[in-house]
């Protein structure tokens, strides 16, 4: 999020797109290559500046290795500092040029990964929950600084098969950073993960914040959050609306301090319905 609070923007670099109705018809003719299913999903927010984008682009057009990633024009590399994203990429459903760069600069890294089922298929690693970020594009024209955060997931089985449904929630505090992720399980034990991590990485277990339900989005997409007891969370913008996924700017009281939150809503059942999977290749062409 910018620090005027009028922007905001995500970015996830895809090897094996969870979300991609590609991979899963891959997936169902037998093993498939997730370095056939790459992609970059950037999406801006603000008032003069909302782009989408995520293309899918096969094994011929990514090259990787331990510093940079390359998926077709665009490309993501990590000097050991900080992490440079040079964006290069064709907005939908209206086909405009999304080109700009990206610079994160974490104050300390984290080495800790967490489990998020009980069989161990299924990993978080919260990688920089504090970092400075600038923002620079050409199309749209932006620029903006503000307070980011930079994580990984990674796993051995696709996520419809182990969740119903999760919810993720980042707060920026001024003692550091406070997550929330609580995922829902297809069969076992349903797990809440609440860390406090300071702008060293040192991390901190700590009880689970009040669960705070939430109005549901448009497409009747349930959402809660995390905060104090006796408060109350308000949704300041709903940022994604999709059929099975929900990406919310939040207000809400954390340890005792008034904090902007960045929240993240998953239905994995909805994800699975056929009239979903049809619509998707609309939000993600593949090249």
């Amino acid at each position: 999020m910018s620090d005027d609070g009028r922007f905001g923007l995500t970015i996830i670099a895809f090897v094996g797109s969870v979300f991609s109705p590609y991979y899963a018809w891959a997936r169902r003719r037998g093993p498939a290559d997730p370095e056939n299913h790459c992609a970059l999903n950037v999406a801006l927010y603000g008032a003069r500046a909302r782009r989408w984008s995520m293309t899918e682009r096969s094994s011929r057009a990514i090259a990787r290795d331990n510093q940079r990633f390359a998926v077709g024009p665009s490309h993501l590399e990590w000097n050991g500092r900080e992490l440079m994203i040079e964006v290069n990429e064709v907005t939908v459903p209206w086909p405009l040029p999304l080109r700009g760069k990206v610079r994160v600069v974490p104050t300390a890294l984290n080495e800790i990964a967490f489990t998020l089922d009980a069989e161990g298929r299924h990993r978080w690693q919260p990688i920089a929950p504090c970092c400075r970020v600038s923002v620079d594009f050409d199309h749209p024209d932006l620029h903006w600084r503000g307070d980011g955060y930079f994580d990984i997931n990674h796993g051995d089985a696709p996520l419809e098969r182990d969740f119903t449904s999760w919810q993720w929630s980042r707060a920026a505090t001024r003692t550091g950073t406070v997550v929330s992720y609580d995922t829902v399980a297809r069969a076992g034990v349903d797990k809440t993960i609440a860390l406090h991590v300071d702008p060293d990485a040192k991390l901190e277990r700590i009880a689970p914040l009040l669960e705070s339900p939430l109005r549901k989005t448009l497409w009747r997409v349930d959402r809660s959050a995390r905060a104090d007891a006796d408060t109350s969370v308000r949704v300041v913008s709903t940022l994604e609306d999709a059929p099975f996924y929900a990406r919310s700017h939040l207000a809400a009281r954390i340890r005792g301090e008034d904090a902007a939150v960045m929240h993240e809503s998953l239905s994995l059942d909805r994800f699975q319905m056929p009239i979903v999977q049809a619509m998707l290749p609309f939000r993600m062409p593949r090249w």
